[in-house]
């Protein structure tokens, strides 16, 4: 495969992280007190070079795929309902849909390899690369051309887009499965463990699954690159993510990344180049019972744990307004200095940490 990885710089600048530190430790607060939202703060300020970062043009980019394993019978849902959802995205009417507008982000939703034929309309962007891959316990998902074709449509898509951040979401009826297979393969981990009930599998249906993904894996024991290993067992959705991710830290964008199978798609970005995690913040963990092992694999921690398994990126629109209090924060909270407070101690670095 051709496909070229963008030049990703390293962020770890310790002039401009020891400057956000100072700002941070002197604002009007026990050190340390804001906890989580500090290191959001300091992470949006390394990606976006800024000690005062503003979060301009957010956008939700949820990219949507069938997948030919669906038809193995790994989903409580039948495929159409692929295509049905993007319709409701486009509608308006899905949880995804009503979160962007709460929070003023532009939601795009990105046809990647739906098994159906959408009529262009604003919102839309049609970059099919199939009506949904191959049965990847028969032969790949895609061929590495399809493969290529996708990472590079999902680099078009972000160049397309103004802003510096991306939400990124997915919707595909099979996509746990394959998301799953990414993270046995990739993460070294039994495929037990990476596999959960998806879209509400029973006891049954959920055996069914695992005999079905442990087939697939032992049909392509030689796929161990990454860009391998996605053709294999990935979507195009998951193939598009990657490509955005890679697209969007090559430009500083900052990344926030929602469930199970975006995580996958970051999982796979990582693998190719690491930098990448730097721009990513994780909205949450989902679930679905591979996330959490995922995340632990990434040594990353989620914003929040709200149960969620919906995916569309809701999660991610509902992490959204910590990252804009975390720039606020750095940008608005006054410092002990300029509030005419006294601190505990003349430096900040000695003021004690806030009690548990």
């Amino acid at each position: 495969m051709s496909f070229a990885i963008p030049t990703i710089a390293d962020l770890s600048q310790a002039e401009l992280a020891a400057r956000l530190q100072h700002v941070i430790d002197h604002k009007t607060k026990p050190l340390g007190a804001l906890g989580q939202i500090e290191t959001l703060a300091r992470q949006i300020g390394l990606v976006l070079g800024n000690e005062q970062p503003v979060l301009q043009s957010p956008q939700m980019i949820v990219f949507a795929g069938d997948h030919g394993l669906a038809a193995r019978g790994v989903s409580a849902y039948p495929s159409d309902v692929t295509w049905q959802m993007v319709e409701n995205f486009l509608a308006g009417g899905a949880a995804v849909s009503v979160l962007a507008r709460q929070h003023g982000l532009a939601l795009n939703v990105v046809d990647a390899g739906v098994a159906h034929d959408f009529a262009p309309r604003a919102g839309l962007q049609i970059r099919k690369i199939a009506h949904g891959t191959a049965d990847c316990t028969a032969q790949q998902a895609m061929s590495a051309a399809q493969c290529e074709q996708a990472l590079r449509a999902g680099q078009d898509v972000v160049c397309g887009l103004p802003g510096n951040a991306i939400l990124i979401g997915e919707m595909g009826i099979g996509n746990t499965s394959s998301a799953a297979l990414l993270m046995a393969r990739l993460a070294g981990e039994p495929i037990e463990a990476c596999t959960g009930r998806g879209t509400g599998l029973d006891d049954a249906a959920l055996a069914r699954k695992l005999d079905v993904l442990r087939a697939a894996l032992a049909r392509h024991v030689d796929a161990v690159a990454p860009l391998d290993v996605l053709a294999a067992f990935g979507g195009f959705e998951i193939a598009m993510m990657v490509g955005a991710v890679l697209q969007a830290a090559s430009e500083r964008r900052v990344i926030v990344v929602d469930g199970f199978i975006a995580s996958s798609a970051v999982l796979v970005a990582a693998a190719l180049q690491p930098l990448v995690l730097q721009r990513c913040v994780f909205a949450h963990q989902s679930d679905e019972s591979g996330h959490a092992l995922m995340l632990r694999h990434l040594r990353v921690k989620p914003l929040l744990r709200l149960d969620l398994r919906l995916g569309e990126g809701s999660g991610a629109a509902l992490a959204w307004p910590l990252l804009e209090s975390a720039c606020r924060i750095l940008r608005e909270m006054a410092s002990f200095e300029a509030a005419g407070v006294s601190s505990s101690e003349q430096d900040a670095g000695q003021r004690p940490a806030a009690e548990a």
